[in-house]
């Protein structure tokens, strides 16, 4: 059977869907993949060796990305803060603030995972540390076992939506969009979601008041004066943090990357204020952090070598032209999108699907006058409702490490559908109110790129038969279509 040049892209992408499920290491199947492929289209006179040409000038984009240099300050900021403590503290604090009222402990865990999202933003620190402390006090004080499981799980995943998450740091550099438009769009969204988890135990609260009772006097030993300084000793430093690291990136004065530099330092500093900084910590935040960057640089080289044959093989025309043939435009490309994602989250991890995916999305997106910012935020929050979901969600499997023997994996599961249905209701208002999003992004005008024309020389590096440089008709030299993500539509 000869491998005619449109079935040379379905068959690749085949490829690689066989090297994931196989086991293999993703970044290398990716580049294994992508290097198997153009070998195979060169020898079969589909492409041109002159194609391979790009791909050092690719590579050394990516290590002089500035944008990616954010990933190890903000991972670094993370581990230090969570590895220092904050997380103990905050609970404490929080909980003695609320534990007069009814579901206290409750609203405590859902406000701390905010402010670890907006500090730490690591999922797995967040619902470990959430499941060892608040937990154990649930059950002891007769919270109903299945809303206090759910309540941890759904406040552990907003790190993955609220600013500055390493989600929205990727997501923006993928999309090709500014990564302050992309944390100032995801703002609203993911106050919104705390607010629906809110309003949510307040119902619960109020219609079955014995689920969620209120701590004993006995238990809360901070009251007046005493509990008002010791909030103001724990809370207010990293709320001043977050101020310093998303206030300075939001209002201009400094990039995410600089931002991120400034996070660093920042809980260093509030480490060493707490007595918890020595060489341990700093040696366990360091390999943690290089092992963290390496994972996604690596994955991102397999994904650029994969994208450059993939694109010169008219991939990216094939999936365009699947996705545009989906009854309903623009409404059925977001069903069908959403859906695809949502049962993708179960199986691979988001940097897979950031860098395999999102590329093929994203100009089809564009084509169908989607907004990539809104996008970007949209996806950001299916990805946070399947870490939620049952039986595959991460979160489920993290507080299941760490809960006591008494709660079971049945209890985790029904305890988080509720709340699974809360974040299902907030996916559909940004998507029916898209306007949410550009709240504070604002009314800038947005540069009409539809008449601009870049142009060069065009060697002929394919033998096909697709006019484009590669015979894709119309691609970049380096694999990109020449205007990738057509006219920015208006502010909806």
């Amino acid at each position: 059977m000869v491998l005619t040049h449109e079935m040379m892209a379905p068959v690749m992408f085949a490829g690689l869907g066989v090297m994931l499920l196989s086991g293999f290491p993703v970044a290398f199947a990716l580049a294994a993949n992508g290097m198997l492929f153009a070998g195979i289209g060169i020898e079969a006179g589909l492409l041109s060796p002159a194609l391979l040409q790009a791909l050092p000038q690719r590579l050394f984009g990516i290590m002089g990305n500035q944008v990616l240099l954010a990933i190890p300050f903000f991972t670094f900021m993370g581990i230090i803060l969570e590895r220092s403590g904050m997380a103990e503290d905050l609970l404490d604090t929080v909980g003695q603030l609320f534990g007069s009222v009814r579901g206290g402990i409750a609203y405590a865990v859902i406000f701390v995972g905010a402010l670890l999202a907006a500090t730490t933003g690591v999922l797995a620190a967040s619902v470990i540390a959430m499941g060892l402390i608040s937990l154990p006090v649930m059950i002891r004080y007769g919270y109903d076992m299945r809303v206090s499981t759910g309540v941890i799980c759904a406040s552990g995943t907003l790190a993955q939506v609220i600013p500055p998450s390493l989600v929205l740091i990727v997501m923006a550099d993928v999309l090709g969009v500014s990564v302050g438009d992309m944390y100032l769009g995801s703002v609203m969204p993911g106050l919104m979601l705390v607010g629906l988890l809110v309003l949510f135990i307040f119902a619960v609260s109020v219609v079955k008041p014995k689920m969620l009772p209120a701590l004993p006097p006995e238990a809360r030993t901070l009251r007046g004066r005493a509990l008002f300084i010791h909030v103001m000793l724990v809370m207010v430093p990293p709320l001043v943090l977050i101020f310093l690291v998303l206030g300075t990136i939001f209002m201009g004065v400094a990039t995410p990357t600089e931002g991120g530099a400034m996070g660093a330092v920042g809980a260093l500093i509030l480490a060493g204020f707490k007595h918890r900084l020595d060489l341990k910590l700093l040696k366990e935040a360091g390999h943690s952090t290089a092992l963290i960057t390496t994972f996604v640089m690596f994955i991102l080289v397999g994904s650029t070598v994969f994208s450059l044959s993939f694109r010169a093989l008219d991939g990216d025309l094939w999936v365009e032209h699947l996705f545009l043939a989906i009854p309903g435009g623009e409404w059925g490309f977001i069903f069908v999108v959403n859906l695809i994602v949502f049962v993708l989250w179960f199986f691979i991890d988001f940097f897979e699907i950031a860098f395999i995916v999102l590329p093929l999305l994203a100009p089809v997106a564009a084509k169908l006058g989607i907004d990539l910012v809104w996008f970007g935020v949209m996806i950001g929050m299916n990805m946070q409702t399947s870490f939620l979901t049952p039986p595959f969600g991460f979160a489920l499997f993290y507080l299941r490490s760490v809960a006591p023997k008494e709660v079971s994996t049945v209890a985790i599961y029904r305890g988080v559908i509720p709340f699974v249905l809360v974040q299902l209701s907030a996916l559909l208002i940004v998507i029916a109110f898209p306007s949410m999003v550009y709240m504070l992004i604002g009314d800038t005008k947005k540069l009409d790129t539809t008449n601009i024309r870049i142009e060069g020389p065009r060697d002929d590096y394919s033998s096909g038969s697709g006019g484009g440089i590669y015979g894709g008709g119309g691609s970049s030299p380096y694999g990109a279509p020449a205007n990738p993500y057509g006219a920015p539509p208006p502010a909806k």
